[in-house]
């Protein structure tokens, strides 16, 4: 699977296969890896890298904590097509993405609610730590593309807010 993401506001292409990773940031060098990934306690994951070793957890959608460092992380459906804004208050459109495969607990707005900037819209749990995924603006939920029960995977856009 590769993903569109933007880390800490550097864009780059994201392949995850079952052991390995290929990242190639936008006018840099591919850097591929051997990795894998397991549970290391509740909300947090021992990741390791060709022999060493990241804890690395959620805290909250779109940011993502390596070894106590905190990094601002968006992840794109590629085959959306949509304009990325660089910063500030999002304009148009904007997706909620699983931040990792796993399953959807429960599904907690509908198309056509109205919601805050931070409220919870979806339940994913993933490696049994269940994530709610917050929404990234105030606005109109456009579209809920998920359902209790169903398995996703990272990057799989859940919902777009208006």
């Amino acid at each position: 699977m590769t993903l569109d993401v933007v880390i800490d506001g550097r864009p780059a292409k994201l392949t995850l296969e079952t052991a390995r990773l290929r990242y190639r940031p936008e006018g840099g060098e591919t850097i591929e890896r051997e990795y894998s990934l397991e549970e290391a306690g509740p909300g947090a994951y021992s990741v390791l890298i060709e022999g060493r070793r990241f804890l690395v957890s959620l805290p909250l959608a779109g940011q993502v904590s390596v070894n106590g460092r905190s990094l601002a992380v968006e992840v794109f459906d590629p085959r959306e097509m949509r304009a990325r804004t660089g910063g500030g208050e999002r304009q148009g459109g904007a997706s909620v993405s699983a931040p990792m495969p796993g399953k959807v607990v429960r599904v907690l707005v509908e198309p056509g609610d109205t919601v805050e900037a931070g409220q919870g819209l979806v339940v994913v749990e993933a490696m049994k730590m269940q994530n709610e995924m917050k929404s990234p603006k105030a606005g109109r939920v456009a579209e809920v593309r998920t359902r209790a029960e169903a398995t996703v995977v990272a990057g799989e856009i859940l919902m777009v807010i208006e």
